[in-house]
């Protein structure tokens, strides 16, 4: 795997403030925002110096039911070669449910959510992987995610899931170490158990991000500064093994420069701590993964791994080689990748996890499993985002809870695509989204939420301030005028916004 060093999660509105730091060695973009033929001009100036871009998507939903979209494919496959990436990632999750299999239309989480670590899950979830792997140009890496609830009568925990889908793909492992914390807090999952069960040969990179915690409950919110705990989770993956590369995310709520570049130096500062012994005695004796001493008042075993864990034959990744991507512009490693100790750190053999062969079909899941799976996504997300009853076996109050924090996130982000609605509607932007989302499930991603908001204003007479009304109507007609859904929708606006607008 190449090493890659210290990253930052790149976003337009620090762009400006990543271009300048000192010590990037490659930054990480949501794939979904770039369009591979107008890249924007930061990310293409950072790529003229050698800096490693890599799309991360969150929009595949390789834990759903259903095999993984050709067209989302193709799309992250073109975004990873435009952008020269060495690898592309995504989420062990589902993102949207209903549809063919279940009696339900289609349903959209606007946000990831947690797989049941069932066997039976974790065999459609290989496939999906599989058939991803096999139209993708570049390796697949996969992140752990954060959750607030967990599924009813597991069989796996964590790191024996992510073992086991390594080691039956051959994919990567993005691990998300504020993910870790955040399932400890609210899953009450030991990191050290997950880190002790994880191929760690097969690590791609890891996450580092902030949150917030609140009536016992952690938010992975990437809009606060990194903790100590989640520090402490990061050491104590860098006493095991060391990272190839580790990135700092922050999505919003962004501070000044130079808050960033303490974070990316406290992040470097804790790898190199932990992990700079064990990687010389590594680089002598050629030993599997490091073990380290317990990292005092840190609450996270680094120590001996468990017998279990010990006995079990290590695991290794064979590194495949892309095959239409161009290769990155540099590979050497920077002084702050030094900082890592990627020049000592051993190389694993490549034996254990082979990479299946592109042309390889995927091994058939029975439809009568990935039809279960469909049915108890459904039911779940249908209670998340539609108000239906919880499933039987679930926390209700964190589903309550998750509920809250998605029609959040849906407001923000409708927010963030048409920046025009709070300007319009002001300060009760955020309370007609929420009214308009309670019994409106999302079902076709959030343009289509943002103009299907303003509709549902528009036909129920609002906002009350005439010059906002006619704002808003001017506003939807431009964006779905041109192309209206059907004729009728169209016509029943126009003529509800003459009525509203002959009243004024």
């Amino acid at each position: 795997m190449e090493r890659l060093g210290t990253g930052i999660g790149w976003r337009p509105e620090i762009a400006e403030a990543v271009e300048a730091m000192p010590g990037i060695d490659w930054v990480e973009t949501v794939a979904e925002n770039l369009c591979p033929g107008h890249l924007p001009p930061s990310l293409v100036r950072l790529r003229e110096r050698g800096v490693t871009v890599v799309p991360h998507g969150v929009g595949l939903g390789l834990g759903g039911a259903e095999r993984p979209d050709e067209e989302r494919l193709a799309a992250l496959a073109a975004r990873a070669e435009s952008l020269g990436s060495p690898l592309v990632t995504e989420h062990i999750a589902f993102v949207r449910a209903g549809g063919t299999r279940t009696v339900s239309p289609p349903l959209e989480a606007g946000h990831l959510l947690p797989v049941p670590r069932t066997r039976e899950a974790l065999d459609v979830l290989c496939e999906n992987v599989r058939i991803a792997q096999a139209q993708l140009p570049v390796p697949l890496a996969v992140e752990n995610i954060a959750a607030l609830f967990s599924w009813p009568d597991e069989e796996l925990t964590e790191g024996q899931f992510l073992y086991e889908l390594a080691e039956r793909t051959g994919v990567r492992l993005l691990i998300d170490v504020a993910n870790l914390h955040t399932n400890h807090v609210n899953r009450g999952e030991d990191p050290a158990e997950a880190l002790d069960a994880l191929p760690l040969e097969a690590l791609a990179y890891v996450h580092v991000a902030g949150g917030f915690e609140r009536d016992g409950v952690w938010h992975d919110s990437h809009a606060h500064p990194v903790p100590p705990a989640v520090l402490d989770v990061l050491a104590a993956l860098a006493s095991r093994v060391t990272p190839p590369g580790v990135l700092l995310e922050r999505d919003e709520n962004f501070p000044e420069p130079a808050a960033l570049e303490r974070e990316l130096a406290d992040i470097t500062r804790t790898v190199r701590e932990a992990g700079a012994p064990g990687a010389r005695d590594a680089a002598d004796t050629s030993a599997t993964p490091r073990e380290a001493t317990a990292a005092g008042g840190s609450g996270i075993g680094t120590g001996p791994r468990t017998p279990e864990a010990a006995a079990r034959p290590t695991t290794a990744v064979a590194t495949a080689q892309p095959t239409t991507s161009e290769p990155p512009e540099s590979s050497e490693p920077s002084a702050q990748a030094a900082d890592f100790g990627t020049a000592a750190a051993p190389e694993a053999p490549a034996t254990s996890i082979p990479a299946p062969p592109a042309t390889s079909p995927p091994s058939a899941v029975p439809e009568a499993a990935r039809q279960r799976l469909a049915l108890a996504q459904t039911a779940l997300l249908s209670a998340l985002v539609a108000g239906t009853p919880a499933p039987e076996g679930f926390d209700r109050n964190r589903l309550t809870v998750q509920s809250r924090a998605l029609a959040a996130k849906r407001a923000d982000v409708v927010a963030k695509v048409a920046p025009e609605l709070p300007v319009i509607l002001g300060a009760g932007y955020r309370a007609a989204f929420l009214g308009y989302a309670q019994a409106r499930p999302m079902t076709g991603g959030y343009r289509r939420d943002a103009l299907d908001f303003a509709e549902h204003l528009l036909l129920a007479g609002g906002p009350e301030e005439a010059t906002a009304r006619g704002e808003l109507r001017e506003w939807w007609l431009e964006r779905e005028g041109p192309r209206p859904r059907s004729a009728r929708p169209l016509a029943r606006l126009r003529r509800a916004a003459r009525s509203v607008l002959a009243g004024r």
